[in-house]
C-alpha cells in the first residue's frame, strides 16, 4: 500500500533525526492515513479509500461528492486516475 491521500495527494515527507549532539540521520514523516468506506448515495454503492485526516475534516465540512470533484479535477491535470468506475 503506498502511503498517499487519494483525495489531498500527501505523501511522506523526508528529513532529519537530530540527536542531542547534533548527528543527523534520515528519517520519514508520514502521512496520518486512514482506510475508510464511504456510501455514495447517487451511485448506491460503497468506496474504501485511503484518506488524511484533512481530507476527513474536508469531507464532514464539505461532503463526499463535492470533495470527489475536487480531487478529480486536481488529478485531471496531472493525468492520474483517482478512482475507477466512479461517475462524479
Amino acid at each position: 500500500m503506498s502511503r498517499i491521500c487519494m483525495l489531498t495527494g500527501k505523501a511522506p515527507l523526508t528529513g532529519h533525526r537530530v540527536s542531542h549532539a547534533h548527528n543527523k540521520t534520515k528519517r520519514r514523516f508520514l502521512p496520518n492515513l486512514h482506510k475508510k468506506r464511504f456510501y455514495l448515495p447517487k451511485e448506491k454503492i460503497w468506496i474504501t479509500l485511503i484518506v488524511s485526516s484533512a481530507a476527513l475534516r474536508n469531507i464532514d465540512k464539505n461532503g463526499l461528492e463535492e470533495v470527489l470533484k475536487k480531487a478529480r479535477k486536481k488529478r485531471s491535470k496531472h493525468n492520474k486516475p483517482l478512482i475507477k468506475g466512479i461517475r462524479i
